[in-house]
């Protein structure tokens, strides 16, 4: 019996030895992912962009007053957030890091794309673009003397359709609204409405009309200071044809002039002085057109 019990002692201390033995012992550390970052530059850092196709024309992106322009093929501004997505390239993340010494067994020696960011015209940073890995469709990219597999993202930001790339708002970000001439919109052609922006306030040219200033407001700021059309397309006006139009006036006196080229089944404006068509859906294009004036019945 007392030996039952010494040998059920011995089992218990050895029990608890190994479980305080395997508690603290040093844990085996975790394998990190490995991360590599393509490069450590800034984006304030570049002025100009250029992307280069092997058979089609290159584009160009210039920064004036902190807002990027399309300068190549065709001279408008530039949709803000899509040159952003381009730049982002300069602040991705691989997996694998590899030398740049075989372009050829990662198609970089003849790309499929070619970055290039300029600071100025003798200090810039390249980026080539290669085949995709089959496995997860990441891209080969090249910088200096490194090889990366990333996102195929930001190929893609760069490879867009030109019209995708122009800023879809009618305006200017640097044009401040003061105000708008309808009379010569079918609707508004018998009354010859205008809005002015006077000492902060909104007046109407119609005597009957009943406005409030917060709709106002919301309705110059929701239909035409933020709004983005669904598309953009180039536009070259036919001087045989003479469309209904309206003016935006600005506050520094210049007016900016658009053609209403229809309405249905959607709004398409153009801006004879940047060249493109602007396409809104009906309803909210009938909005951009009526403000809340409240007329009486």
């Amino acid at each position: 019996m007392k030996k039952r019990w010494l040998l059920n002692l011995i089992l218990l201390a050895v029990v608890a030895g190994l479980v305080t033995f395997l508690y603290m012992r040093p844990k085996p550390e975790t394998a990190k992912d490995s991360s590599y970052e393509v490069s450590s530059y800034k984006m304030a850092e570049f002025n100009t962009i250029k992307v280069e196709f092997p058979a089609k024309a290159a584009l160009t992106f210039e920064k004036t007053d902190n807002f990027w322009y399309l300068t190549a093929p065709h001279k408008t501004r530039a949709d803000q957030a899509s040159v952003q997505r381009i730049l982002s390239i300069i602040a991705a993340t691989s997996r694998e890091k590899l030398s740049a010494s075989d372009l050829e067994k990662f198609g970089l020696h003849q790309p499929s794309l070619k970055l290039t960011l300029y600071r100025d015209k003798t200090n810039f940073e390249e980026f080539l673009f290669g085949t995709h890995s089959p496995l997860t469709d990441e891209q080969y990219v090249s910088h200096k003397d490194a090889v990366y597999l990333i996102s195929n993202s930001y190929g893609e930001a760069a490879s867009i359709q030109t019209l995708e790339l122009i800023d879809k708002a009618p305006l200017k970000p640097t044009e401040k609204v003061a105000g708008f001439d309808f009379g010569r919109l079918e609707q508004w052609e018998a009354t010859g409405l205008s809005l002015d922006m006077v000492d902060g306030k909104w007046k109407v040219s119609l005597a009957n009309a009943k406005p409030t200033q917060n709709e106002l407001n919301e309705w110059a700021d929701y239909s035409w200071i933020h709004t983005r059309a669904k598309s953009v397309d180039f536009y070259t006006p036919d001087r045989k044809i003479t469309y209904p139009s309206f003016q935006i006036k600005m506050a520094d006196g210049s007016k900016v002039h658009f053609d209403k080229i229809q309405e249905s089944p959607e709004l398409i404006i153009a801006r004879p002085d940047e060249g493109l068509v602007y396409h809104f859906p009906q309803d909210e294009g009938f909005v951009m057109l009526n403000p809340p004036i409240n007329l009486p019945n």
